[in-house]
């Protein structure tokens, strides 16, 4: 019963996940796909809705230090040039990106500890399970998304050469 209603809900997520990518990363799309990873990490970890008002709050703020810690980096290898930088650029380059790497585990292990005060250790690994799963789905769904445009072009030009080798 419990493998059926995960199931359930998974295909659910995709399908909200193929309408999610068919608008486009409007902000509308962004709040579905937003509610379809909380829909499934909810699911996973079989919070109760006591654990759920206070998990939710305490991993919002964690994935938005996430985001920031990632808008750093970007930042960061904007300004780097890996053609063009000499040595030490280079070496700076890495010296910030270990630091970065640092932040992230701080960061995990900080809020690990809050999380772990609302949901217990074997939840907790299902968080990152959920969550990587979650990133293949969508990654899966776009490459999918990816291929149908591919192939929807090479029926266009198909169609083309063959209207073209008509006319002639």
């Amino acid at each position: 019963m419990e493998n059926l209603r995960f199931k359930r809900m998974l295909f659910s997520t995709l399908l909200l996940l193929g309408s999610v990518i068919g608008y486009g990363q409007s902000g509308d799309a962004l709040k579905k796909l937003e509610a379809a990873k909380i829909g499934l990490i909810t699911e996973r970890l079989g919070l109760t809705p006591e654990q759920a008002q206070r998990f939710w709050p305490i991993y919002q703020e964690y994935a938005q230090k996430q985001k920031a810690i990632q808008s750093d980096f970007i930042e960061i290898r904007k300004n780097y040039d890996r053609t063009s930088a000499s040595e030490e650029e280079t070496r700076e380059m890495l010296k910030k990106g270990q630091a970065i790497k640092q932040n992230k585990l701080n960061l995990e292990k900080e809020y690990s500890d809050k999380m772990l005060s609302v949901i217990d250790t074997k939840q907790l690994m299902s968080l990152r399970e959920a969550e990587g799963d979650f990133r293949r789905m969508l990654l899966r769904k776009l490459e999918q998304r990816q291929n149908q445009q591919q192939d929807r072009e090479q029926i266009r030009q198909r169609n083309q050469q063959r209207l073209n080798q008509k006319r002639n």
